[in-house]
């Protein structure tokens, strides 16, 4: 101490006035300066227990994981939990990595996302969701996530419900998979949003070819210019006249029962043919009603007359 004390003394022969040479001032800030640098490189460099990190790269999969790693590093980048046993992620998991670019969560058991999950992550741009158990795709599911390109939902066998909603913002989505579910309806309004959508894939899902599948037909032939070979594979289920062809095959010919108009002509024609069908109800029971009466009668005749 006495001899630290003795070279930070000034001169007795120097000014009181003059500053403190920059090496003195060093030699104070230094301790705190490694401090603070080597608790930011543990922060950023750590790596979760069963996982590898290289490169901004890190990757927990196949490791049996009932739940998500804490704690990752700050930098990274893409980060892979595919193929565990995840079941939840906890709201705001993704909030301190904003550098994140690509989130693998397929082959886990996924029933839903927390809300806001993605609005930290505005760079996020690969998210793959296959092979879990979604049941429905909600209006805020993708909250905030503008710089997604890509989103893999397919191979959901219980995903029924995709909200109208559901990909509202995403205008830079490209590749959509909503592959081997259970859809048998898509509304129109859930893709009318993605003008930049180039590749849809719908096939595997037990699609009913009603009246209301229309719209999205007819939108896809105008708007989607290649579906990676996926037109075959979507087929129709119902209704029965239709089971089994292919979604790509039907035409307008075959929703041209689901725009016929009736015209007054029609509509009296409909009403003279129910009028005269309650009449000849109405005659008809009368008509029986006396028959039933008669036999009746007679029956009760014959009984008397063999007393």
């Amino acid at each position: 101490y006495l001899s630290l004390s003795h070279h930070f003394l000034p001169n007795p022969a120097t000014p009181l006035s003059q500053p403190m040479p920059r090496c003195c001032s060093a030699m104070i800030l230094n301790p705190f300066l490694v401090a603070m640098a080597v608790a930011f490189t543990s922060a950023v460099t750590g790596c979760p227990v069963l996982c590898t990190c290289h490169s901004q790269v890190v990757d927990c999969s196949g490791q049996r994981l009932f739940s998500v790693p804490p704690d990752l590093p700050l930098d990274t980048r893409n980060l892979s939990l595919a193929h565990n046993r995840i079941t939840t992620i906890p709201p705001g998991y993704l909030t301190c990595y904003v550098e994140l670019r690509v989130l693998d969560l397929r082959n886990n058991s996924l029933a839903e996302l927390p809300a806001g999950l993605f609005l930290m992550t505005r760079r996020l741009a690969h998210l793959d969701l296959s092979y879990n158990n979604f049941s429905h795709v909600g209006a805020d599911m993708f909250q905030e996530a503008h710089s997604l390109v890509r989103i893999n939902l397919g191979h959901n066998p219980w995903l029924r419900k995709v909200h109208p909603q559901a990909f509202q913002g995403l205008a830079q989505l490209r590749d959509l998979d909503l592959s081997y579910g259970g859809l048998s309806f898509l509304s129109l309004e859930a893709l009318e949003g993605l003008p930049g959508l180039v590749t849809l894939q719908i096939g595997g899902n037990p699609w009913v070819c009603s009246c209301t599948m229309e719209p999205l037909l007819k939108w896809l032939r105008n708007r989607i210019q290649r579906c990676m070979s996926d037109s075959q594979l979507a087929e129709c289920r119902a209704p029965p006249e239709v089971e089994g062809a292919p979604l790509f095959s039907l035409t307008e010919e075959s929703f041209k029962a689901c725009h016929l108009t009736l015209t007054l002509d029609d509509y009296l024609f409909i009403a003279f043919v129910g009028f005269v069908v309650s009449i000849a109800s109405v005659a008809t029971n009368f008509l029986l009603g006396i028959t039933a009466n008669c036999c009746h009668r007679w029956s009760k005749a014959s009984e008397d007359e063999e007393i």
